[in-house]
């Protein structure tokens, strides 16, 4: 049985998958609302047995008991107060059964409920708490969660009563309306506010049950920075429609999903479903996180040889055009270019030829975004380089390639004399037409700008010597509007440890905001390139905010975009706002890398030639 201190440490590790609903479960095996659902766990073992296995066979990491509502005054109305403790142990005793057959590690959450709303029992509560929490751990929990909490108060109750039993991990989680509060009308800012003097600390604080996927969201948008401790979020399968007088949830595994993927993008450590939802939406969201969650860092260059000695990296100047004028710290333009779907590179190439001709320093080339199918994208650099003249910088992502495909490609860019590399870990393949693809994620960004940094010292992944060494100028990504901030910073002190050389931001609509992070990581000295994206119309605007990755538009910027007449003017005026970017930051960065809207380039030569005139 796994320890809790493991569970702690995996929930700051990796982000984990928490089960769906049990209730849901239970009915759809055609057991009438009538009966005690916590009681089954005595009589119909098999049942609770089997529906547990659902989950962890869906790609669950948690699974929840089937104690929600065993408190001593809810089992009273069933007779069944007497048999609390033993119903609490057989529910935990079921998921222990069913987590440790699993063949990796998978926890279980003993469930508990809201306490009883009446007052008379509130001298009770913690006596009731304790007694429910000692049966759960006896049975094999490895975590207690409080869950659908409907008040700050209760939050307190269950917080001070944990104190009464010291070392139990807990965590504590409650629900809200659309309104992000409580139905009493509670803040999120107070439910989040720290315990009392007395209280335990939980080891997680949540948000499940009340609402569907887009009612949390905003909530956890805002949840992030009002608390240090990890987040799970755990909401309903949307909003229940009624047909044929019940009560049915349409939210589809896909769509939960999305929402799923966006809440671990905003920095929830854990993700999971609450009433509706079923193994088969809990099996979509794990198919889709836990590839983000296998991105991380690792140590992926083993020391050298003793016999190998680490040569002196190429100075940084000498390695590429685009390396001379960044040291040089002359003004760089670049041209962001998606390779086509097909295989005919003559379109992008000619693209490429004129803008050379006007000027352009390099041509960035995405590698799959969005988790597309496209030709590579290393192919696309070196005809680009070697018929059009123009220096591409390459991304280079994880998510396609294990560590054995990253140093090849890494090589073959080197005998290719493609040099500029920028290192990201890459969206994951359900955000593409191929969800089911596998993502590899080995390692990460700042892994691979390790790897990346040895080979340019002339040592390969496994310690052995190359010869020659590669001379790659190394890149990153930087997200100045990241909701967890912290976070992006940390993260980018890594990558600068790690050997990154320069920097490329996510599209800048809000110039304000990319000043005030330059402000905090131009210590770390190296060259920033800031991301610009000339919306081509309100359409444009509206998918790239709600659709694109670290990507936020100032409602200053829709209005605008919105009150422009025809398209025509739409992309006018996204071609201004850009400007205007430019003329905002240009005496702060590097130079600036210009997106071509559906690959026009004239759109992206219109913000490089005109935003001194702006």
């Amino acid at each position: 049985m796994p320890d809790s201190a493991s569970f702690q440490d995996a929930l700051r590790e990796r982000v984990l998958v928490f089960d769906g609903a049990m209730g849901t479960e239970i009915y759809r095996h055609h057991v009438f609302t009538n009966r005690c659902y916590d009681e089954l766990c005595l009589s119909e073992p098999k049942l609770i047995r089997q529906i547990h296995s659902g989950y962890c066979q869906a790609g669950a990491d948690v699974l929840t008991t089937n104690t929600f509502g065993a408190n001593r005054v809810a089992l009273g109305r069933f007779g069944l107060a007497d048999r609390l403790a033993e119903i609490h142990r057989a529910g935990a005793r079921l998921a222990r059964e069913v987590a440790d057959a699993a063949d990796r590690t998978v926890f279980v959450a003993g469930s508990i409920g809201p306490l009883p709303p009446q007052p008379q029992y509130a001298a009770e509560w913690t006596a009731m708490i304790v007694e429910q929490v000692e049966a759960l751990m006896a049975g094999g929990a490895d975590l207690i969660l409080f869950e659908t909490l409907p008040n700050r108060d209760s939050l307190e109750q269950c917080a001070l009563a944990m104190a009464a039993a010291p070392g139990v991990p807990f965590a504590l989680s409650f629900a809200l309306t659309d309104q992000e509060e409580t139905v009493s009308g509670e803040s999120l800012q107070r439910m989040l506010a720290p315990m009392p003097e007395g209280a335990a600390s939980p080891i997680a604080l949540g948000m499940n049950c009340g609402t569907g996927p887009a009612g949390l969201l905003g909530a956890l948008e805002r949840a992030i920075r009002l608390t240090s401790l990890p987040l799970v979020v755990q909401p309903n399968a949307g909003i229940p429609k009624e047909v044929d007088n019940r009560k049915i949830y349409l939210c589809s595994p896909e769509y939960l999903t999305t929402y799923a993927l966006r809440f671990v993008q905003l920095g929830a450590r854990a993700v999971g479903g609450c009433c509706g939802t079923t193994p088969e939406h809990i099996r979509e969201i794990s198919r889709a996180v836990k590839p983000l969650s296998r991105a991380r860092v690792v140590t992926v260059v083993r020391e050298a040889a003793e016999e190998v000695e680490e040569q002196p990296p190429t100075p940084r100047a000498e390695r590429s055009r685009l390396a001379c004028r960044l040291a040089m710290k002359k003004w760089v333009t670049s041209v962001e270019l998606v390779p086509p779907r097909g295989y005919d590179l003559k379109p992008t190439i000619d693209k490429c030829l004129t803008l050379y001709r006007h000027g352009v320093d390099a041509v960035n080339i995405p590698d799959g975004p969005r988790a597309s199918a496209r030709i590579s994208p290393l192919v696309t650099a070196e005809r680009v380089l070697r018929e059009a003249g123009i220096e591409p910088i390459l991304h280079f992502c994880s998510r396609d390639r294990n560590l054995i495909g990253i140093q090849a490609d890494l090589l073959a860019c080197a005998a290719c004399g493609v040099r500029n590399i920028l290192f990201v870990t890459g969206d994951p393949p359900k955000l593409g037409n191929y969800p089911h693809a596998t993502g590899v994620f080995d390692t990460d960004s700042i892994g691979m700008v390790a790897v990346q940094r040895r080979l340019n010292s002339g040592i390969d992944l496994g310690g052995q010597a190359i010869e020659p060494k590669t001379e790659a100028l190394l890149g990153v990504g930087l997200d100045p509007t990241a909701v967890d901030r912290q976070r992006e910073l940390d993260r980018f002190q890594r990558k600068v440890e790690a050997g990154a050389e320069f920097a490329i931001t996510q599209p800048v609509f809000d110039p304000d905001a990319l000043l005030r992070f330059l402000d905090e990581v131009e210590k770390h000295g190296i060259p920033i390139m800031a991301g610009i994206w000339p919306l081509a119309s309100y359409r444009n605007a509206l998918f790239m905010q709600n659709e694109v990755p670290g990507v936020e538009i100032p409602a200053a910027v829709l209005q605008r975009m919105e009150a422009a007449g025809t398209r025509e003017e739409q992309m006018q005026v996204g071609i201004e706002i850009a400007r205007q970017s430019v003329q905002r930051v240009h005496d702060r960065v590097a130079g600036i890398q210009v997106s071509a809207p559906f690959g026009k380039i004239e759109t992206a030569l219109a913000v490089i030639e005109g935003w001194e005139a702006e």
